[in-house]
């Protein structure tokens, strides 16, 4: 099963005990403010340039085997990203789902509310930034951050698809100071994969930046098999006057997406994530 849609039964933290975490079921149709199509359509055309359409799809198998069977291990060293075929199947099917999911979920938190600039932790290929920019007006600008030099290049691609003033920054997550000025910091499926010392200093580096005024989402799989600290961090966020979250989405993927998944034997109709919030 896709780790973005893999399921658990929440274990609540004390804190919590007095705070229903609401779960969401959205169908989103459409999002008439920005036109995703060229988007995706450039996308395909760079990752089918030298693959076929049979190579992506048996990296995607692949990859998904290795994100549930052996995380670990294809976490390490960027190991799950090895080699054409895994990259663009990463690219290709994992991407757009996070990009929609990500708008989906700022459509549901009313969130951003005004233009600025957003801090992409751990970007892997930009869409998470990219999603919440393109949804102010003017659009927010991003800088995306993070250590392995394949998905800060996709990341580069993905802004100038979308037209956004945006900048790659090498860097990593749990060691990441941000920038005064952020306006909004974003972390997507990024804070599973520190360490407990990082996530620690990550946190503090955020609870600093939210009493700043910075808004803060972070988003993770609906699964705690692989985020035991997370009602650690809802207690956190709760604190600092945000919300925690469980989502359902359903929503119509690009056809990109629908291909591999019926090829790939993955079921990606309904989304569903964990996500925090504090913020304005």
């Amino acid at each position: 099963m896709d780790p973005a849609v893999a399921g658990s039964n929440p274990v609540t933290h004390p804190i919590l005990q007095a705070c229903q975490l609401k779960v969401e079921e959205l169908k989103v149709e459409s999002f008439n403010f920005l036109n995703t199509a060229p988007f995706y359509a450039e996308l395909e055309k760079r990752h089918f340039a030298n693959l076929t359409f049979s190579e992506v799809t048996r990296a995607l198998r692949a990859l998904s085997s290795a994100y549930v069977e052996r995380r670990e291990s294809a976490l390490a060293d960027h190991r799950a990203l090895d080699g054409a075929g895994k990259r663009a199947a990463f690219a290709l099917y994992y991407g757009p789902i996070h990009f929609e999911l990500i708008r989906a979920i700022c459509e549901r938190l009313e969130q951003p509310t005004a233009a600025g600039l957003v801090i992409d932790l751990g970007c892997g290929t930009g869409v998470a930034g990219a999603a919440i920019a393109t949804m102010t007006t003017p659009q927010s600008r991003v800088l995306g951050i993070d250590t392995h030099p394949w998905t800060l290049e996709e990341a580069r691609f993905t802004y100038r698809a979308l037209g956004l003033g945006a900048e790659v920054r090498r860097g990593f997550a749990g060691r990441t100071r941000l920038p005064a000025n952020a306006s909004f910091v974003v972390g997507a499926f990024v804070v599973n994969e520190l360490k407990q010392p990082e996530r620690e200093a990550l946190l503090l580096e955020l609870k600093a930046a939210v009493a700043r005024g910075t808004s803060v989402l972070i988003v993770e799989p609906i699964s705690l098999r692989i985020s035991p600290w997370w009602e650690e961090w809802a207690a956190a966020f709760l604190l600092m006057g945000g919300r925690a979250d469980e989502w359902k989405i359903r929503t119509d993927l690009p056809p990109i997406v629908k291909r591999l998944a019926k090829s790939s034997s993955l079921r990606p109709d309904a989304l569903t994530a964990r996500s925090l919030f504090a913020g304005t």
